[in-house]
């Protein structure tokens, strides 16, 4: 692999490709810019987003288990209790975003944290054991599978003793260039991705792999909306569409003419969708569907009662005073309810908006 041919293709981005990098930034921008969600409602979408993406990246490789599936599983996981393929991997996964969630800012991108990462996502996988965090050693060519069981060759990755050779390069280069000033993040991130998938370079968990790393590269870039909308789950939406654009970039990957622009349109696609979705939730009423248990009980006492005092909510939710206050408090923020009076004559009314 020839490093000048990663900076070639980022040269030949379509227009259509630029405008939603701009649209993208517009937004990373108004995210930092324009977030009014509590750190409780943020931390209920983050969680939602493990679910949903670990649900999604894990069926993209042939899981069938449904997020209630997951989140079951997650709830009460027991290491012991993961005997089958499905929940090892489902395990797998969502220990992996926890972590790149959580800790994002403090990981070095290198070779050793690919290592390292890959072993995490394999960690409960029985059949990975004897491989997980290291490099194939043998060819895993990507093969398509007919109704009567033929296979067929849809790709041919690098061969073993080359991979080491080519991981290394590749990681030197977005290292160099992820922070430049020649190319934007985001296409160098494209064209990670594209290539990682292309080299192929572990025995298993390469898609999956693909899809956690382009969650962290995002996040140490700054679009940290990406915790509270799954890509994954977009990805898995449009699942022919996605194999289909990686295929026909692939086809010619060696070449010093290939043409990358149908898998850089499709991810650019996921990434402003992504962000579009993140959006329509901030311009909605941004906590009507996401405030906390309590503060959902909370606003349902206006089912039952025209105004309400903190007695009240303590008495009904069955919570401390301070708590109840609290939670009145926020919703008093979110324009939800209005209060009036002071002191213990402090009353709630629910604000009815129109259209509602």
């Amino acid at each position: 692999m020839a490093l000048e041919k990663l900076n070639a293709r980022i040269k030949t981005v379509s227009n259509s490709v630029n405008i939603k990098i701009a649209g993208i930034d517009e937004f990373k921008g108004m995210f930092m810019q324009g977030i009014n969600l509590s750190p409780q409602i943020l931390n209920r979408m983050k969680k939602s987003t493990i679910i949903t993406s670990t649900g999604a990246s894990t069926r993209i490789e042939g899981s069938t288990m449904s997020d209630k599936g997951v989140e079951k599983l997650l709830n009460n996981i027991q290491v012991q209790k993961l005997k089958d393929r499905d929940s090892q991997e489902v395990a797998g996964y969502a220990e992996l975003m926890k972590i790149i969630f959580a800790s994002y800012e403090d990981i070095v991108f290198s070779e050793n944290t690919i290592f390292n990462l890959h072993n995490i996502l394999l960690k409960y996988s029985d059949k990975d054991e004897h491989h997980k965090g290291r490099y194939k050693t043998s060819s895993n060519k990507v093969v398509a599978r007919d109704g009567d069981g033929n296979e067929s060759i849809v790709f041919n990755p690098t061969e073993p003793f080359l991979t080491p050779i080519e991981m290394k390069e590749l990681v030197e280069w977005i290292i160099t260039n992820i922070n430049g000033k020649e190319y934007h993040p985001l296409l160098v991130i494209a064209n990670f991705v594209l290539e990682f998938l292309s080299i192929h370079p572990f025995k298993d968990g390469n898609g999956r792999l693909s899809r956690a790393l382009t969650n962290l590269l995002l996040l140490q870039k700054g679009y940290k909306y990406v915790m509270y909308e799954s890509h994954e789950k977009l990805i898995e939406d449009s699942k022919i569409q996605y194999y289909l654009a990686l295929r026909k970039s692939q086809e010619r990957i060696k070449a010093e003419d290939n043409d990358i622009t149908p898998w850089v349109e499709y991810f650019f696609g996921i990434l402003h969708k992504q962000a579009q979705n993140v959006k329509k939730i901030m311009d909605s009423n941004p906590a009507e569907s996401l405030l906390s248990s309590n503060q959902e009980k909370a606003m349902k006492l206006f089912e039952k009662y025209e105004e309400i005092t903190t007695m009240l909510a303590v008495k009904e939710l069955k919570i401390a005073r301070p708590t109840a206050k609290q939670i009145l408090s926020r919703l008093v923020e979110l324009k939800f309810v209005e209060k009036s009076g002071k002191s213990r004559g402090t009353k709630y009314r629910k604000i009815f908006k129109e259209g509602k």
